[in-house]
C-alpha cells in the first residue's frame, strides 16, 4: 500500500486487503494507544511501571525488563517504538488497561475508530497468535494517525538510539532510515508465521507519503521494496494537494466497557449527552418531573411557608399574596460560608485503571519529550428560607480593603438595600467609607487553578499564558487567565477549575517540561 499522507488517497495497492500477520507492526497501536493514554490523563511519562512476571517472560526481541522492577513509562516507550522490545510492549499493556487481555479489547475498540475495519488484535505486541491479524491498508492508516493525532510523539521513531533506562536501545529501522532521502519512520516486524514486515513514512518538500509492505523475504528485499514504493508514491503525488487531517477517534460507549476507559474523545470538546450521576450512598434521592412529590413532604412545604407568611410584618409588597420574593440570580452574594466540596481520591498515576469505570470519573492528556472531562453543571447556592432579599456582605472601613486575587471584587460608592418596612431606621446611619460588595462565586468547587510562576514582565506573563492556552486547549478551554503581581514578579494563572482538574493539568505539563504548580482558594 502507497498513501499521500496529506490527503489519505491511495496511490498504489496490491493485495492491500489481505488479512496477514502483522508481528511487530502491533506496537505501533500499542504505542498510538499509550500516546492516548498520557493525553488523556490516565498516566504520565514518569509514571512508574511495576514489571510483572508475564511482561519479564515475553521472549525477543525484548529490553531485558526483570520481574518486580520498576521502570519509567517513557523509557517503555522507547524500548517498545525503537527497540521493538515485546517485554516493554507487554508491560505498557499491563500499566495502561491493568492486564494485556483488557488492553487487547481496548486496541480492538480503537482500531476499529480509526477505520481498521480488517484488523483484529490478541497481544500487544505481535508475536503470532490465533485471531492476531491485520493488513496493509489498514497498518498504512495506522501510521498516518500516528503523524497526524500525535505530531508531538512521531519524532521517537527516527531515533536512531536512545536511552531507555536500562540499556541503550538502537533503531531497528535503522537501514531504511540512513539510506532513503527523508525517511522519519515508523515500524518494522518479523516473525516466522509474517515474513519481513514494515511501515515506513518520508518526508520531501511538501509531500509526505507512507508506504506498507507485509511478507518480505529477507529483511534486504523488504528494504529495497519498501523504497521502491516511496519512490513510486513521490513520482505520483501532486506536488500541492489541500491537506485533510483526521480528527481524534470517536468512541461509541455502548456495550463495549472495555474501551478507553469509558470516554468520549471529540475534538469540539461537545458532548453527544449529559449522564446523569450516580447519587451517593445515603444521599436523598432527587426529585423527578414524572414522580410525584410524596404527601409528607408537600405538607412540610405548606407548613414552612404558612409560617413565613405569619411572621412577615403588614406593608406593601411587589410579591402577591402566598408567594415567597426570590432573589435574582445575579444579586446573590457571598455571605454564604463556602463549604469545601467533597470530592472522592483520585487513583495514584502508577496505579492500572479500573476497568468500566464511568465517563466522569476517568477522564483526562500530555506530550511526550517536550491525551474533557465532562462538566457536569453545577448551580448557584439557594438562598436560605428567611431571607426574603438579596444577601450581602457590607465591610465599613475608612479604605477598601485588598481583595484575594482569586476572587473578583466590586467596589461601588454606595449600596443601597431597601429595608422591610417594619424596620425602616428613623436615622438612617452614614457610611464612613466605601462599601465594599463581594460576588459570591458561581463555579461551586471551581476555586482552584494552575500557577504558571513568577515571570519578569506584564508582557512576558500574558504571552506565557496564551502559548500555554494554545498547546493545552482541551484542559484550559473553560478557565480564566489572569495576570497576578507578587513577590516582585508577574505570575500568570489559570483559574477558575476544579482541583482535580488543575492538578491533571499541572501533570500533563509537567510532563512537557512546563513547570506549573497548583493553587487553591486561600493562595
Amino acid at each position: 500500500m502507497v498513501m499521500d499522507a496529506r490527503t489519505g488517497e491511495v496511490l498504489h495497492s496490491r493485495n492491500a486487503d489481505t488479512r496477514l500477520h502483522p508481528a511487530s507492526l502491533t506496537k505501533m497501536m500499542t504505542l498510538y494507544i499509550a500516546f492516548e493514554a498520557i493525553r488523556l490523563g490516565e498516566i504520565t511519562l514518569d509514571t512508574q511501571v511495576r514489571i510483572s512476571q508475564h511482561a519479564a517472560s515475553e521472549p525477543p526481541s525484548r529490553l531485558g525488563l526483570r520481574a518486580g522492577s520498576t521502570i519509567r513509562f517513557r523509557y517503555l516507550i522507547r524500548a517498545a517504538a525503537i527497540r521493538s522490545g515485546n517485554d516493554a510492549a507487554t508491560a505498557i499493556g499491563e500499566a495502561i488497561a491493568g492486564s494485556e487481555a483488557a488492553f487487547a479489547r481496548r486496541m480492538n475498540r480503537t482500531a476499529r475508530a480509526l477505520g481498521m475495519a480488517r484488523t483484529t488484535f490478541r497481544n500487544a505486541h505481535g508475536l503470532t497468535e490465533e485471531g492476531h491479524l491485520s493488513t496493509a491498508h489498514d497498518m498504512t492508516i495506522l501510521g498516518r494517525r500516528l503523524f497526524y493525532d500525535y505530531p508531538e510523539y512521531y519524532n521517537i521513531f527516527s531515533r536512531r538510539e536512545e536511552d531507555a533506562g536500562i540499556a541503550r536501545i538502537r533503531n531497528t529501522n535503522r537501514a531504511v532510515l540512513d539510506a532513503y532521502r527523508g525517511a522519519d519512520g515508523i515500524k518494522t516486524g518479523y516473525t516466522r508465521a509474517a515474513g519481513f514486515n514494515l511501515v515506513a513514512s518520508a518526508e520531501r518538500g511538501n509531500v509526505r507519503i507512507i508506504a506498507t509492505v507485509f511478507g518480505g523475504q529477507s529483511a534486504a528485499w523488504r528494504n529495497q521494496r519498501i523504497m521502491e514504493l516511496l519512490d513510486l508514491g513521490f513520482a505520483q503525488a501532486p506536488a500541492r494537494a489541500t491537506e485533510r487531517r483526521p480528527s481524534l477517534p470517536v468512541y461509541d460507549n455502548d456495550g463495549d466497557p472495555d474501551g478507553p476507559i469509558g470516554q468520549v474523545t471529540r475534538p469540539s470538546g461537545l458532548v453527544s449527552r449529559s449522564i446523569r450521576p450516580l447519587q451517593r450512598p445515603g444521599a436523598v434521592p432527587a426529585l423527578v418531573a414524572s414522580a410525584p412529590p410524596a404527601p409528607e413532604l408537600l405538607q412540610a412545604i405548606e407548613q414552612a411557608v404558612g409560617e413565613a407568611m405569619a411572621a412577615e410584618p403588614d406593608g406593601e409588597s411587589d410579591v402577591p399574596t402566598g408567594m415567597t420574593p426570590a432573589p435574582r440570580p445575579d444579586t446573590i452574594l457571598a455571605a454564604v460560608p463556602e463549604v469545601e466540596p467533597q470530592a472522592e481520591a483520585l487513583p495514584e498515576e502508577s496505579a492500572p485503571p479500573v476497568e468500566g469505570a464511568g465517563a466522569a470519573a476517568q477522564l483526562a492528556e500530555a506530550a511526550l519529550e517536550t491525551s474533557e472531562e465532562p462538566e457536569l453543571a453545577e448551580s448557584a447556592p439557594e438562598p436560605r428560607p428567611e431571607d426574603s432579599g438579596p444577601v450581602i456582605e457590607v465591610a465599613e472601613a475608612p479604605a477598601p480593603a485588598p481583595a484575594p486575587s482569586d476572587q473578583p471584587v466590586t467596589q461601588v460608592a454606595s449600596l443601597a438595600v431597601p429595608p422591610r418596612p417594619a424596620q425602616v431606621p428613623t436615622a438612617p446611619a452614614q457610611p464612613t467609607g466605601p462599601e465594599i460588595v463581594t460576588r459570591a462565586s458561581s463555579s461551586g468547587e471551581r476555586l482552584f487553578g494552575v500557577s504558571l510562576g513568577p515571570q519578569p514582565s506584564h508582557h512576558a506573563a500574558e504571552r506565557l499564558l496564551l502559548r500555554t492556552a494554545l498547546s493545552e486547549v482541551t484542559s484550559f478551554e473553560q478557565s480564566l487567565r489572569r495576570v497576578v503581581q507578587r513577590n516582585g514578579g508577574y505570575e500568570p494563572r489559570f483559574q477558575g477549575m476544579t482541583e482535580d482538574q488543575a492538578a491533571r493539568a499541572c501533570a500533563r505539563l509537567t510532563a512537557r517540561g512546563i513547570p506549573c504548580e497548583t493553587f487553591g482558594p486561600a493562595s
